[in-house]
């Protein structure tokens, strides 16, 4: 057997693997191990499983993860997401659709310190759905605003995402997170605009609600500045150089302990359960970057991405075409498959032929993502969906899943544009400090 078929084969069991529900991590390094003990021997499998798991939790990159996934958690106990809610809605609440606009707009906020889609989504719609329910609004669009605007959090940065694309594609974690800001702003404008045309074709979806005096509205702006500082603070040191994306993950992780304690929003065993749910999460993405890390190994050895990337130069097709079955397959692929899965089975091999087809890499990071966040949100996987079910038990996931589809289609257009202008995504990282 050829090692090229030797490889197409290991691909195919490890999708037949994931199918059955078999962990993903272990699935990458179970076949992974496997194959590079039939390609390299047994001493070289054995070799790889046994130095692998220690060199990835020893490597300094890998550092960044546990920061801001703790950044995150923390966030979420000190009540940052409420604050950040309560302010928009009293400025914008008050008008038809008001209230999905101002989740969708926590969602991007909250985004920016969390980092990732479900705990953006289940932690703004806490607090925003029982509010959009208390003045009627139809659950399609409430918890499709809260499912799309959560999404973001796998784009706006610190977006883990973007730390995996980074890791398996060799490219620079701060870069691709300044690469994201201006594809996350695009994408909830869009959204805002899905839900002012929703609440002009069915007036019944989000009824006006009281409008909140200038008083208030002035008295409740102090509570967002800790936010916005902390973003601009963990943004702008990245993007004008003054620290590195893992100093960035410390000193917004040390930030929000320490608004939590000035403001007595964060508890002790609020704290405790940020740490305890932040270590089960970093552990489980150790497991699935080191599997992905060693089945890349035995894809390495097998030789597919330079065949691959040569018969797609000898078929002489445009490279605009390829990008589009490439990001189609994404999509499709997104269908039945999750964020991480995705980025760590998939980049590593197509990322290379799309750069060079002469793709920017920065931009194609940026693209990738929006193209994979349609499958969070999309049947019959949608993680975000099936995440937001769990802790709204009268709604359906069907339900969900109808409020998201006008949303899908903003991303759609979103991605189009981004096609269009590539600067969307890099106007930013071109003019970041060296």
């Amino acid at each position: 057997m050829s090692l090229t078929l030797l490889g197409i084969l290991g691909i195919i069991v490890l999708f037949v693997f994931i199918f059955l529900n078999v962990p993903v991590g272990f699935s990458l390094a179970g076949i992974g191990i496997l194959g590079v003990c039939l390609t390299r021997g047994l001493d070289s499998g054995l070799n790889i499983l046994g130095v692998e798991y220690y060199r990835t939790a020893s490597t300094y990159v890998f550092s960044v993860i546990p920061l801001f996934i703790g950044m995150g958690f923390l966030a979420s106990h000190a009540d940052l997401s409420r604050q950040a809610f309560i302010v928009i809605r009293n400025f914008i609440g008050h008008r038809r659709g008001g209230m999905a606009m101002a989740s969708t707009v926590a969602c991007s906020i909250f985004a920016a310190i969390c980092g990732d889609s479900i705990a953006t989504a289940t932690t703004i719609g806490s607090v925003s759905l029982p509010e959009m329910r208390r003045y009627k609004y139809k659950d399609t669009l409430s918890l499709g605003c809260i499912a799309a605007g959560g999404n973001l959090g796998f784009l706006i940065p610190p977006s883990l995402g973007f730390i995996f694309y980074a890791i398996l594609t060799e490219q620079s974690v701060g870069v691709l997170f300044i690469s994201g800001i201006l594809p996350g702003i695009l994408l909830t404008v869009l959204f805002l605009i899905a839900i002012w045309i929703w609440c002009r074709i069915d007036k019944n979806a989000a009824p006006a609600s009281d409008r909140v005096g200038w008083g208030e509205r002035i008295r409740s702006l102090h509570s967002i500045i800790s936010p916005l500082v902390l973003i601009l603070l963990i943004l702008g040191g990245i993007y004008l150089g003054f620290f590195t994306p893992t100093e960035a993950g410390a000193v917004g992780l040390f930030g929000v302990l320490v608004v939590g304690i000035v403001t007595r929003s964060l508890s002790m065993d609020g704290f405790i359960k940020a740490m305890f749910d932040s270590a089960v999460l970093v552990g489980r993405i150790f497991i699935l970057i080191t599997g992905a890390i060693i089945f890349g190994r035995f894809i390495t050895f097998t030789e597919i991405p330079p065949h691959l990337a040569q018969a797609i130069v000898d078929a002489n097709l445009h490279p605009y075409l390829v990008l589009c079955i490439v990001l189609g397959f994404y999509v499709l692929i997104g269908f039945v498959m999750d964020i991480m899965s995705i980025i760590l089975l998939a980049a590593p091999i197509l990322h290379p032929i799309l750069v060079q087809l002469g793709f920017d890499p920065v931009w194609l990071a940026a693209a990738t993502m929006v193209t994979v966040l349609m499958g969070n949100i999309s049947p019959p996987v949608g993680i975000v969906v099936y995440a937001m079910s769990g802790f709204v038990e009268d709604a359906t996931v069907f339900t969900i899943f109808r409020g998201t589809f006008p949303f899908l289609g903003m991303m759609l257009i979103g991605l189009i544009l981004m096609i269009l202008f590539p600067q969307i995504a890099l106007f930013l990282p071109d003019l970041m400090s060296p």
